[in-house]
């Protein structure tokens, strides 16, 4: 594979990143923060827009119903006075928007590095790594099933990046490792080579209760200090059409009670989950997700819940998922005019259904994440390293992905709006006349080496030189960075004791068998 011999491109105010240590920086990019989406959401709905999803939502839910499969949380709901039939609940819009009312607007959550801390609410939008996929593709392995390597790799990417604020679920399923104890391996891992915001799956009873005490030990916390604030959070997803099922309730209800975040997410494909309609298929995701939020406030009031919208279309000719298509752009938008209606956070996701890291793949998510943007959107999921519809996670997409995600950053630094008298230039421009050029004067040579976003992976020579340096493609320079970032990682400090109980842990629960399972 050709190498490109052209120098890294510097940005003042990049640094060594994540911690990737020993041969000192791989690249150079923006610092942590946590973005401020300045702008104006776009809106789509009017006022009776807004009005006629709401009482379309209300109604599904007060005279359809949604199935609970899960017998505690149907219990729950026949005490809050919901009508039960077998395991389908109905309830009244008054208490739906009572238990709602509950929800906080705004919440931290704590990880094990305070630097870290993140504020799910507001203006604030979060970045999250791929998670899920049950393969992997990179330019020398092609697809293939996931290993705990992958996943580790990509997981020193998901610390490496500033611009990812917290780590979902697995990023790539490590399918070498057997499914009861699987959760153990990548949490030790995701503890220890990251120290960003963990996420558990609900996924039965033993997986919520071990990812609880992992986080509680990595944190060096008292189950006390624990429950008394979120430190991590779990995403659930109903199975739509209207129904959610055992364990990820159960998850829920455990998490809830002890004090961490929720996020609930119904995965609505118009035309196949959900009506063909935009309108219709946001009515029926608002209405699976509040049901939920209704239950976990009643049990656990105040648990911070966010809604989450995976709303978009499948491929009328093929029944195949569609994202990035302006159907999927407005849904987003929709919800998240819905959800500051109810004022909850709001979560979305950068996705695409391309197979490979190539100009769909990006253009896909680029309007995926754009979307996020337009639509108040505060965690974003997936956002950087997904392909074929969640089916794969790719070093390379990653790398590509986060390019897009530091340029919506740079997109809301106040530099790039400000109007003070030194931004007009009028002394630069009287300087300059009409017939001179900005290059050489001093208000350029002062500000050239910040004044816009320098990449760390577009090349933005003329083709001639990018021939000359090897005409190496974008995701060829991504993989020469991934083995980079790679070679020269190290994980974050941690207190050795801490380690050494995180291990004994995982040890003592493998030879209790782990987590039962299917087969």
């Amino acid at each position: 594979m050709p190498e490109d011999s052209a120098p890294p491109k510097r940005r003042r105010s990049g640094g060594r990143a994540g911690n990737a240590r020993g041969r000192g920086p791989a690249i150079s990019q923006m610092s942590w923060r946590m973005v401020e989406n300045t702008d104006r959401p776009t809106e789509p709905l009017t006022d009776e827009g807004v009005a006629a999803i709401h009482d379309g939502a209300m109604r599904i839910l007060e005279e359809i119903g949604i199935e609970f499969l899960n017998g505690e949380g149907l219990e729950i709901l026949r005490k809050a006075g919901c009508t039960i039939e077998g395991q389908n609940v109905r309830m009244g819009r008054d208490f739906v928007m009572e238990m709602v009312a509950k929800c906080p607007s705004s919440f931290n959550v704590m990880p094990r590095n305070p630097a870290h801390e993140i504020t799910v609410g507001g203006n604030t939008m979060l970045f999250g790594n791929v998670s899920s996929p049950p393969n992997y593709w990179d330019l020398e392995t092609g697809k293939v099933p996931g290993t705990r390597e992958q996943c580790q790799n990509l997981l020193k990417l998901t610390q490496y990046f500033n611009c990812i604020h917290f780590a979902g679920g697995y990023p790539v399923e490590p399918v070498d490792i057997h499914a009861s104890v699987r959760h153990l391996d990548v949490l030790y891992d995701k503890l220890t080579l990251t120290d960003k915001v963990m996420h558990a799956y609900s996924l039965g009873k033993e997986r919520v209760e071990d990812v609880m005490e992992m986080v509680r030990i990595a944190g060096g916390l008292t189950r006390e200090e624990f429950e008394a604030r979120p430190h991590m959070y779990t995403n659930i997803n109903s199975t739509s059409p209207l129904k959610h099922d055992e364990p990820m309730i159960d998850g829920c209800l455990r998490l809830a009670r002890a004090g961490q975040a929720l996020v609930i997410t119904p995965f609505t494909l118009a035309g196949a989950m959900a009506p063909v309609t935009m309108a219709g298929a946001v009515a029926q995701s608002i209405s699976e997700a509040l049901a939920a939020i209704a239950l976990f406030q009643y049990d656990s009031p105040g648990t911070p819940c966010v809604i989450g919208t995976f709303t978009s279309n499948v491929d009328m000719k093929s029944g195949a998922p569609a994202f990035g298509t302006p159907e999927y752009m407005r849904a987003t938008q929709m919800t998240g005019q819905m959800g500051r209606f109810y004022g909850l956070p709001i979560r979305s996701s950068g996705v695409c259904a391309a197979n490979v890291p190539d100009g769909q793949a990006m253009w896909e998510t680029s309007n995926s994440l754009w979307a996020a943007v337009q639509s108040g959107t505060n965690m974003i999921y997936h956002a950087a390293g997904w392909l074929e519809g969640g089916l794969i996670a790719s070093p390379e997409k990653f790398i590509m992905d986060c390019e897009v995600i530091q340029m919506i950053e740079r997109y809301f630094e106040p530099a790039t709006w400000a109007t003070t008298p030194d931004d007009i230039a009028l002394e630069a421009i009287r300087d300059v006349g009409s017939a001179g050029h900005f290059f050489g004067v001093e208000h350029t040579q002062q500000r050239y080496e910040t004044a816009f976003y320098q990449p760390f992976l577009s090349d933005w020579r003329n083709f001639e030189g990018w021939e000359i340096a090897g005409g190496v493609w974008t995701a060829e320079r991504a993989n020469k960075q991934f083995k980079e970032i790679i070679g020269s990682f190290e994980a974050p400090p941690l207190d050795i004791a801490i380690r050494d109980e995180l291990a004994d842990f995982v040890a003592r629960r493998k030879a209790e068998g782990g987590a039962p399972t299917d087969f």
